[in-house]
C-alpha cells in the first residue's frame, strides 16, 4: 500500500455520474483520505458517504444549493477555501472548479481533469444542448470571459494534469497550455460478460437529457423500422416517446443487477452523443458487444473500426441510419471485443493512478 497521504477534492455531491464513479474508487484507493468540496447532500448520495471525512465550505449552507446548485456557478471560484491538511498529494477530481483549491508549500497537486469547465469555455454550445434562448448566451458571456481567465490562472497552479480521453488531453493543451498523461476511467468489466445467444435489438443506456442525443437513435431506428431499446429516465423521455416508431421501447430505469444481461444480448450498443470519455459503450464492449458511436469526444479512444464497432461522422440521423444499414454483426468476434474492453478495467486504473501519484511524490 502506498504511503502518499492524498487529500482529494470533487467539486459537488448532490449527484450521481461518472465522476462520483471515479470518486468512489479513488477514495477507496485512498482509504482514510479526506475529502474537500464545496457542498454535501447526504440524502441525495449513497449512504458508505456518510463514512468518510468530508469537509464542506460556506456554501454548502447557501439556500437550495442541493437541488439548483447551477445557479450558483459564479461563486464557485471563491467555494474552494480550504486548509488543506496531512497531504503530500492533492488529487482534484475536477468538472468544475476545485482546482482553484488552495496548495500548501511543499504539497504537490494532481488533477485528474474530466474537462475543463464546459460551462465557461462552451458556453454556447452547453446552452444549446440545454435548449436555452440564446438570450442566455449573450447574458452570460461576459461571466464565461472572465471565468476563462480564472480557470486559465488556476491551471498554472497545478503541477501534474492527468487527462480522460484524447479529447480531454487536447483540451488541457487548448485552454490551459499544459501537457498531461492520459489514465483512463475506471470500467467494473467483471459484471459484464459475453452471452452465447444475442437478441435482434439496439441499446442504448442513458440519462435521457438532450445533449446525449438519444433523439439520433430513436429516429434512425423508427426511420429504418429496426427493434431499438432505450434504458434510461430524464427529463427528455416525453420528446423521445413523440419521436418514436413502434420498434422503439423505452424501458425506464433499469437496475444495475439488470443491465449486464441486456448489454450481453443486444446487437450493437448506439452511443450517439458527445462525451468526453463514456463507460457504458466499454460495459457493452466487456459484455463482447460491438458499439455504434459518433465519432467524438472519447469515443474512439475505444471504439476502434473492425475491432470493437464503428463510428459515424456527423451528428445526423441520416448519417447514423446509414451506420445501422451497413451495420454486419458478423463481422465482429466476441472474445475480441471484451479483451478490448479489458484494457479499461478498474483494476489498471488503480496501478496506473497509484504509480502516478507515487513517482511525482518520491
Amino acid at each position: 500500500m502506498s504511503k502518499t497521504r492524498v487529500a482529494i477534492v470533487h467539486d459537488w455531491l448532490n449527484q450521481i455520474g461518472g465522476a462520483e464513479d471515479v470518486l468512489d474508487v479513488m477514495m477507496n484507493m485512498y482509504p482514510g483520505s479526506t475529502l474537500y468540496t464545496t457542498m454535501y447532500s447526504p440524502e441525495k448520495m449513497p449512504a458508505h458517504y456518510q463514512d468518510w471525512d468530508i469537509r464542506t465550505t460556506w456554501m454548502d449552507k447557501l439556500p437550495g444549493i442541493y437541488n439548483k446548485h447551477q445557479l450558483y456557478l459564479p461563486l464557485y471560484p471563491y467555494g474552494f477555501n480550504h486548509t488543506v491538511e496531512n497531504a503530500d498529494v492533492i488529487l482534484t477530481n475536477k468538472s468544475g472548479f476545485c482546482i482553484g483549491i488552495p496548495k500548501p508549500k511543499g504539497v504537490q497537486h494532481v488533477c485528474y481533469c474530466l474537462t475543463p469547465s464546459r460551462y465557461v469555455f462552451d458556453l454556447g454550445g452547453y446552452l444549446a444542448r440545454e435548449r436555452m434562448p440564446a438570450a442566455v448566451n449573450v447574458a452570460l458571456a461576459p461571466w464565461a470571459n472572465a471565468m476563462k481567465r480564472w480557470e486559465r490562472k488556476a491551471a498554472q497552479e497545478v503541477d501534474h494534469f492527468i487527462a480522460i480521453s484524447k479529447a480531454i488531453q487536447a483540451r488541457i493543451k487548448k485552454h490551459y497550455d499544459r501537457d498531461s498523461v492520459i489514465i483512463y476511467p475506471p470500467v467494473e468489466t467483471e459484471r459484464f460478460v459475453p452471452m452465447s445467444n444475442p437478441q435482434d435489438y439496439f441499446l442504448v443506456v442513458s440519462r435521457l437529457i438532450p445533449y446525449k442525443r438519444i433523439d439520433l437513435a430513436v429516429e434512425a431506428c423508427s426511420k429504418l423500422g429496426i427493434p431499438l431499446k432505450v434504458a434510461g429516465s430524464g427529463r427528455d423521455r416525453e420528446r423521445l416517446e413523440s419521436l418514436a416508431g413502434p420498434s422503439v421501447e423505452f424501458l425506464g430505469f433499469v437496475p444495475d443487477e439488470d443491465l449486464p444481461r441486456l448489454m450481453a444480448e443486444c446487437k450493437a450498443f448506439l452511443f450517439p452523443g458527445l462525451e468526453d470519455f463514456g463507460i457504458t459503450p466499454v460495459q457493452a464492449m466487456a459484455a463482447g458487444r460491438p458499439v455504434i458511436a459518433f465519432n467524438g469526444g472519447g469515443a474512439p479512444d475505444y471504439v476502434l473500426p473492425g475491432l470493437s464497432g464503428q463510428l459515424f461522422e456527423t451528428q445526423s440521423v441520416d448519417c447514423l441510419m446509414d451506420a445501422l444499414s451497413n451495420f454486419v454483426v458478423d463481422d465482429y468476434d466476441t472474445v475480441a471485443i471484451r479483451q478490448h474492453a479489458l484494457k479499461f478495467d478498474r483494476s489498471i486504473f488503480e496501478q496506473q493512478l497509484s504509480d502516478y501519484i507515487d513517482s511525482i511524490s518520491n
